[in-house]
């Protein structure tokens, strides 16, 4: 996996932001005193420990920002599980570059792998059943991007970029309707003249709020914090009144309990622990001779 267009663009700003905060304006102090200008050497990215690789283009980015005369080798894909003691890149070319830019570039890949690491394993916890595992909208400002590319990575799915790229009909634009009949239907109605197709999900946390919304026929239901009792039901309802519209699971999802949530049958359950609760994953970088 690599990243596309729009990927490189986030982290070719995050990169940018990264440096300033961390050479600012006079550069690597340390390294100037120390180590002569035209030094080479090289060096290995090495996994600390073991988990899915993920933001090896940032790496990349960091040290041709810091110095394009720079070689990064990349000797895994991103994707890839890597076992702790593995080597992931080799850098050639001045050392100054090379410890410059090393803290940023170990920043950026500890970061995505712990994300991609923590999908994989709920993605592992439900294999074999027809439920997909998705992230939210509770990333890191300015991450966004990359963090659900590290999701993607995982095994995971991603749940809509922004407000910008699906409808999500949830709780609170339902008080917005209070006094109007039947309120689900109509903020559905409502969603559904927007002149582009987009997705029409609507969040509901009861079982008559679940009938009423599948009168409308959304394309997808979110089911919010309901219990496997409730979760079941909901299955059951959708069944029987509109097969065809996909239900969600959200709310408190662990890597305890997400098997059982999708064995009550829903199609998709939505996680966001991924993003914002994944610990970073060990990166060291080790020279050579």
């Amino acid at each position: 996996m690599s990243f596309n267009s729009q990927e490189y663009e986030a982290c070719r700003r995050l990169v940018s932001m990264a440096l300033e905060e961390d050479l600012g304006s006079l550069g690597d102090r340390t390294s100037q005193a120390l180590i002569p200008p035209q030094l080479t050497g090289q060096a290995v990215l090495v996994a600390r420990q073991s988990g899915i690789l993920a933001g090896l283009p940032a790496v990349q980015q960091t040290f041709a920002w810091v110095d394009p005369s720079l070689s990064v080798e990349g000797l895994r894909e991103d994707g890839a599980w890597l076992q702790c003691g593995d080597h992931l890149a080799i850098l050639r070319g001045r050392m100054r570059s090379i410890l410059a830019g090393e803290r940023t570039a170990l920043n950026f890949v500890q970061r995505l792998r712990g994300i991609a690491t923590l999908t994989r394993r709920y993605v592992d916890a439900v294999l074999g059943l027809p439920c997909q595992i998705l992230d939210t909208r509770k990333t890191t400002p300015g991450w966004r991007l990359l963090e659900k590319y590290a999701v993607r990575c995982g095994g995971g799915h991603n749940h809509r970029m922004g407000l910008h790229d699906g409808i999500l009909i949830k709780d609170n634009h339902l008080a917005a309707l209070r006094g109007v009949a039947e309120p689900i239907c109509e903020a559905i109605r409502l969603a559904r003249q927007i002149p582009d197709e987009v997705v029409v999900e609507v969040e509901v946390d009861t079982l008559s709020q679940l009938e009423m919304a599948l009168k409308a026929h959304p394309d997808i239901v979110l089911l919010d914090n309901m219990n496997l009792d409730q979760l079941r039901a909901a299955v059951r309802l959708r069944r029987e009144t509109a097969p065809d519209v996909l239900l969600e699971a959200s709310g408190g999802v662990t890597l305890e309990t997400v098997r059982a949530i999708a064995e009550t049958g829903v199609d998709r359950i939505s996680v966001g622990a991924l993003t914002h609760s994944a610990p970073a994953l060990d990166i060291g970088l080790d020279y050579l001779p």
